[in-house]
């Protein structure tokens, strides 16, 4: 056995308990920090080869360990754009370089241009609403763009399409009058039985825009023989500005400034179920807008009239929140209490989280042994929930990284005491000489 060999263990004994005590006081250094991962070491021992009755001591070395996949504790917070992660994944975000990293730490704030930015000063990453809804690069970070979340200025948005759906009465009377006097034709005598209903939409500027929809039943077929005494029928569908209605009389009619904004035919079979295609467009020659109309949602049955519809669009309004779904959907919320999709936030993960390089800011970016980054909508291939409104912890046990602290210094100390063994013994040697 060497005396020297017996305090160069003790010298690597001591240097990994050091190494130890280096991962105890990160952790605790951490153990407040928003979607801190623990880190811990671990040892394995060197051995040398010995022959006879002598023993070559070795040593020990340390590696470190990660407990990325490990859950922390989720609490909640007054922010709407604090942001928690509930299951499996990170979030993609990028630094003052532009490199997109993953990170737990959803502590995301407002920054002077409105891109949410937690307290490290990593940029939250999303898919925009711009271009319609947003689809996943399952492998890359292709088409991701900060999420910004201002809320100055108003927006407005035309209407382009909308639809209506309910139950015209099968048992209406066909309109007794000549098709010269149907509503279509702008100077009805409506009966009991035509049924008008309106509708807000919107022009470029954000105004609101009233229209005037009248049903009117214009034909019937039997059905034929074996089946039950039901029948086919056609319906009337016109349109009108609100605002060009008549002020006097006992009706709307006749509008003025050109009349009709649109008209088209609905069609039911013996089942009351729509035949035709439900499509009719209005064409206003006031606001130069075309908006496709779907009454695909009608049926015909022997039940009183209803009808409900909406159209797209948005009124001239300010931003007044943002709110974020489990979904990981940011939704505008406007004064008048409507929503708008903004951006939807993915979220990223790999086979092997614990082996992520992690990199200060407490953000990790992905390597050979933790592989490749796949990225997916949250609830979607595994990913866990995004919780708005709270933040997740660090996953440190504080009782049992002291506990550790106790044991690193224990042993640090006994591992000194091998060496002042050692260099004892080594003066004894060189003593007999004297």
């Amino acid at each position: 056995m060497s005396i020297f060999g017996s305090m160069k263990t003790a010298v690597s004994g001591m240097n990994a308990q050091a190494n130890r005590l280096s991962t105890v006081g990160d952790n605790i250094a951490n153990v407040n920090t928003t979607g801190y991962k623990a880190v811990s070491t671990s040892f394995s021992s060197l051995v040398l080869p010995s022959s006879g009755g002598n023993y070559n001591s070795g040593g020990v070395q340390t590696s470190v360990r990660q407990a990325v996949s490990d859950q922390g504790d989720i609490s909640y917070t007054t922010s709407s754009t604090d942001l928690a992660i509930s299951g499996d994944g990170f979030f993609i975000v990028q630094g003052p370089d532009g490199t997109p990293v993953l990170t737990r730490a959803g502590d995301f704030t407002k920054d002077d241009e409105g891109n949410l930015v937690n307290a490290a000063g990593f940029q939250l990453m999303g898919y925009s609403y711009g271009s319609g809804a947003p689809a996943v690069v399952v492998n890359g970070f292709d088409g991701l763009v900060p999420v910004n979340v201002s809320q100055d200025g108003l927006t407005a948005i035309a209407s382009t399409s909308g639809f209506f759906k309910g139950n015209l009465d099968s048992n209406a009377k066909v309109a007794p009058v000549a098709p010269a006097t149907l509503p279509s034709a702008n100077l009805a005598t409506t009966t009991t039985d035509t049924k008008k209903v309106s509708m807000v939409a919107y022009d470029r500027l954000g105004n609101k825009v009233m229209y005037d929809f009248y049903f009117t039943k214009t034909a019937v077929a039997a059905a034929p023989p074996p089946a039950p005494p039901a029948t086919a029928a056609t319906w009337e569908v016109a349109m009108y500005r609100n605002a060009n209605a008549a002020t006097g009389g006992t009706t709307s009619f006749p509008y003025s400034a050109g009349g009709s904004v649109g008209n088209g035919t609905l069609t039911f079979d013996a089942n009351g179920k729509m035949t035709s295609t439900g499509a009719v467009t209005i064409n206003d020659g006031v606001t130069g807008q075309a908006i496709a109309m779907d009454f695909s949602g009608f049926t015909q049955l022997g039940a009183a009239f209803s009808g409900t519809g909406t159209p797209n669009g948005q009124a001239a309004t300010p931003v007044q929140d943002v709110t974020i779904d489990g979904d990981g959907i940011v939704y505008a919320k406007y004064e008048d209490g409507s929503t708008k999709p903004l951006y939807r936030i993915p979220l990223a993960n790999v086979a092997s989280p614990d082996k992520l390089t992690l990199m200060s800011g407490n953000v990790y970016s992905a390597n050979g042994q933790s592989g490749v980054t796949v990225t997916g909508f949250p609830q979607t291939n595994g990913l866990g929930t995004i919780k708005s409104g709270a933040l997740e912890g660090s996953n440190v046990d504080l009782a049992g990284e002291l506990t550790e602290m106790i044991e690193a210094q224990r042993s640090y100390t006994a591992n000194s005491k091998v060496f002042q063994t050692g260099s004892d013994i080594m003066d004894v040697l060189v003593n007999l000489k004297r």
